[in-house]
């Protein structure tokens, strides 16, 4: 992508986030949650990668095929080239062809944000099945905004894995967008885990484009992050294609996490299938509005969605939005919501088997949870959401304790 086509497009974001301004609850996609805490601060931005970074608590190198990592939105390491039949490098090496046409800023203010002020990010292209997967890896230091863009690709027939990680200490405001392109054919597993420092803000948009007979697998994961907006739309663009949205929201304290999904059947004999799964305590707030089009030719649909939630204190909140869009009758569709405490009987097994109260309760969650934790099929990926959720339980046993 030349320097002169990239400048075209962040002018062409900026004036239409000009235009658009941030959004605000009276707009129905952000109804429920208020971005003026990020507008308040006055942000930096990096000019350049810090000479040392210190990786040992989120580093999967030597586990991954290939690591890039970033720091406040700026790369940091050589590029890397792992295989024949598969690119990594800067998001600067995009073809004009893929890049900012899928993620529409025309539409989303964060999306124009992002393409008008994008730093850095990754460019992965493959074009033939990939064992391994690639990991990146996002680092975010206190009082900095970044706006790291990703475009993933996969060609014809072709396979990978992605893993996204978010982590960071202070107050900082993520800003990422990620394009995944899967081909006719193609398979793509992309997870997404975010880690974020608990005063942090993080808003993600990841635009999924899939073509003939393409499958494509989303994890998204959400265990930090004082505010929080995952956003991801897929478009069903050939027939036969099928896609899987994963999601766990896990928060405590005051944290707020906003999970907004669209999945659009735009062609015939396609599957969808959306979990989502929330864990709320303290007087945090989760929210899960997804919603399922069915387009008028897209006949033989096949699509369903949940959204389980658990409560674990009187004062966290849930909203569930589970919404249908049918303009077509020849199809199978359903969707269903669910919201419940930790079972009484269950808890009343584990304590008559000599359990303590706050391991029965910890045990019932991760059973709540395990069902899209073992869904994921990187190992290494697995084990960074177990240790996250694990973090969260045992950050709030002594505020338990304490207020017996």
């Amino acid at each position: 992508m030349t320097a002169a086509v990239q400048q075209d497009l962040r002018e062409q974001a900026a004036e239409r986030f000009r235009q658009l301004g941030w959004p605000t609850p009276r707009l129905e996609a952000w109804k429920y949650t208020n971005v003026a805490p990020i507008t308040r601060r006055e942000w930096k931005k990096a000019t350049e990668a810090p000479s040392s970074v210190d990786l040992r608590a989120s580093s999967l190198q030597g586990r991954a095929l290939a690591e890039l990592v970033f720091v406040n939105g700026k790369y940091v390491g050589p590029a890397l080239q792992p295989a024949p039949s598969i690119t990594i490098g800067s998001i600067a090496e995009a073809p004009e062809s893929h890049y900012a046409r899928y993620a529409d800023y025309a539409q989303h203010a964060f999306t124009a944000l992002n393409t008008a002020e994008a730093q850095d990010g990754a460019y992965v292209h493959v074009t033939a099945p990939v064992e391994g997967f690639v990991h990146l890896l996002f680092i975010g230091s206190d009082g900095y905004e970044s706006h790291p863009r990703n475009l993933i690709v996969a060609e014809r027939g072709a396979q990978l894995a992605v893993v996204e990680t978010y982590v960071g200490s202070g107050a900082y405001f993520t800003n990422a967008v990620t394009e995944l392109v899967a081909k006719d054919g193609a398979v793509i597993e992309h997870t997404k885990v975010m880690c974020e420092s608990l005063e942090a803000f993080h808003v993600g948009t990841l635009q999924i484009h899939q073509e003939r007979s393409s499958s494509v697998t989303s994890h998204c994961i959400s265990t930090g992050g004082a505010l929080v907006r995952n956003e991801i739309n897929a478009a069903l663009t050939g027939p036969g294609a099928s896609v899987v949205l994963d999601g766990l929201f896990v928060t405590n304290g005051t944290q707020h996490v906003d999970n907004h999904t669209v999945i659009d059947h735009a062609s015939p004999h396609c599957d969808s299938l959306e979990i989502y799964k929330g864990i709320m305590d303290g007087h945090s707030r989760g929210i899960f509005d997804g919603t399922v089009i069915v387009r008028p030719d897209a006949q033989k649909t096949n699509s369903r969605q949940i959204n389980n939630n658990l409560l674990l204190s009187e004062t966290a909140i849930v909203d569930s939005k589970p919404t249908l869009e049918i303009l077509n009758d020849d199809v199978k569709c359903n969707h269903g919501s669910t919201i419940g405490q930790l079972d009484d009987e269950a808890m009343f097994y584990l304590r008559s088997r000599g359990i303590g109260e706050e391991e029965s309760r910890s045990l019932l969650i991760h059973a709540f949870a395990a069902e899209l934790i073992d869904r994921i099929k990187i190992e290494p990926a697995r084990e960074q959401v177990r240790r996250a959720l694990f973090a969260q339980l045992k950050d709030r046993l002594p505020e338990r304790r304490g207020s017996r």
